[in-house]
């Protein structure tokens, strides 16, 4: 039998040409006329419970593993556009439990870079589109990077990187303003719904208490934030002083108990000359 380095080589060699494991059908694509050697996609028809994920339905999904880092959800998208219409293109760093993750709304914040190979999840509008995909490995290898539609690579996607993450200040402070103001009204409401809950007893009769101090906070305005950093400052600064004259209170407190020392001394010896000069007077 061959040894385990050479089995490890022949599959990575029948992976190469076009082998695929049990259940997955290989598609050769290259990045670009000028590639020497295919690179393989592994499909196969996403297959869940019913209603178990309803982001990628069953029958009209197509799994995708070994995708390359350069291939991002518009290739995906064009590569399998001739099957079919394709309605989305998901893309992630490992295969997920199937639950639909919420959309990202924001263009600056919670972006999300994946590196190295990544799974995806394409979404067809009809079944046969699935099959039509699968399909493809009877064709030669497949190109990724067109002249009409060129995927960036190398120092010219490091340059389209660093372009995207120059932040326009307006359309940040637009979203950050955006933001706040539906997070003002998500407080409010929930104030008003405290507000109207409390005191009033539920079905069995327990009253909800609210976590209200007796004190009101300051007030969130520019005087009381210059009031709070005043004091603030005056504190540390009395610390500091304190501090920096340490050897004098040292040297007042050693002086303070050599007088009383000196002075229970001479209280001492007073005491015992008045003994001595005491006599007896019988009358």
């Amino acid at each position: 039998s061959a040894p385990p380095r050479a089995k490890k080589m022949a599959a990575a060699m029948g992976r190469a040409v076009g082998a695929a494991p049990a259940g997955y059908t290989a598609l050769a694509v290259k990045f670009a006329e000028r590639q020497r050697s295919p690179h393989c996609l592994l499909v196969k028809e996403h297959q869940v419970r019913e209603g178990a994920d309803t982001a990628h339905p069953p029958r009209r999904t197509l799994f995708v593993l070994n995708v390359p880092p350069y291939c991002g959800p518009d290739s995906l998208s064009r590569l399998f556009s001739r099957c079919g219409h394709v309605q989305s293109v998901d893309i992630c760093d490992k295969r997920g439990s199937g639950e639909k993750k919420d959309k990202l709304m924001s263009k600056f914040f919670d972006q999300n870079t994946l590196k190295g190979f990544q799974v995806a999840y394409v979404v067809f509008r009809k079944p046969a589109a699935v099959q039509a995909a699968k399909a493809l490995s009877q064709e030669g290898p497949l190109l990724l990077s067109t002249e009409s539609h060129p995927v960036k690579t190398g120092v010219s996607k490091w340059i389209a990187s660093y372009e995207a993450s120059i932040v326009d200040p307006k359309e940040l402070k637009a979203e950050v303003d955006a933001y706040m103001q539906d997070y003002d009204k998500k407080m409010a409401e929930e104030e008003a719904k405290a507000a109207k809950e409390e005191g009033v007893p539920d079905e069995e009769g327990w009253v909800k208490v609210t976590r209200k101090g007796r004190k009101p906070g300051l007030p969130r305005t520019e005087a009381a934030n210059l009031r709070v950093l005043e004091k603030e400052k005056q504190k540390r600064a009395r610390k500091e002083l304190l501090n920096f004259y340490a050897w004098q209170h040292r040297e007042v407190k050693r002086e303070h108990i050599a007088q009383l020392r000196k002075k229970f001394e001479e209280d001492k010896q007073r005491i015992a000359l008045m003994r001595a000069q005491r006599k007896f007077r019988p009358y």
